[in-house]
């Protein structure tokens, strides 16, 4: 097998531009338990919430999901489905996985919804969206990342387009 080199004068530079602040709001979890691949499974319904940005505003619609894998040492898988509505009434769909993991007694603290401090773990997640709204179908298109933090009625982003 050959080895794929890259000649960094012939390769385009990411760069990040911010697209919007996220704050879902979440409901208890349902904890299903030890699912066969040996992890704990949990799903939070989303009841709501709001994001704010330069290009996009206006809030997260009931019915998503927030469903969580929690690995033997601690450490979480994310899966969520939500659908935002824009102030124009436009409706994304918006999926993300991530990772967020720290030091076992910090996790612990995280899986009983007790606070820690913003940036004591890491809580990363990759970010894709639908739409059929004309004045946003750019979004179709385009990957986005995000930094997390968690407070007490659900999680809170910070979400950057990938340019």
């Amino acid at each position: 097998m050959a080895a794929i080199t890259a000649n960094a004068n012939k390769t385009m530079p990411i760069s990040l531009r911010h697209l919007f602040s996220i704050k879902a709001e979440v409901d208890s979890a349902a904890l299903i338990g030890a699912v066969p691949h040996g992890y704990t499974r949990r799903v939070m319904g989303v009841s709501g919430g709001q994001f704010e940005g330069e290009r996009l505003r206006g809030r997260v619609l009931p019915g998503g999901a927030d469903v969580v894998l929690e690995r033997p040492d601690g450490g979480l898988h994310l899966d969520v489905r939500l659908v935002l509505e824009t102030e124009a009434g436009e409706l994304i769909y918006m999926t993300y996985n991530g990772r967020r993991n720290g030091p076992p007694e910090l996790m612990k603290k995280i899986v009983n919804r007790e606070p820690i401090p913003p940036g004591a773990d890491y809580f990363r997640v990759a970010v894709q969206f639908e739409t059929a709204a004309p004045a946003l179908l750019w979004l179709n298109d385009r990957l986005a990342i995000g930094t997390g933090t968690r407070e007490p009625d659900g999680p809170r982003y910070e979400v950057y387009e990938v340019e």
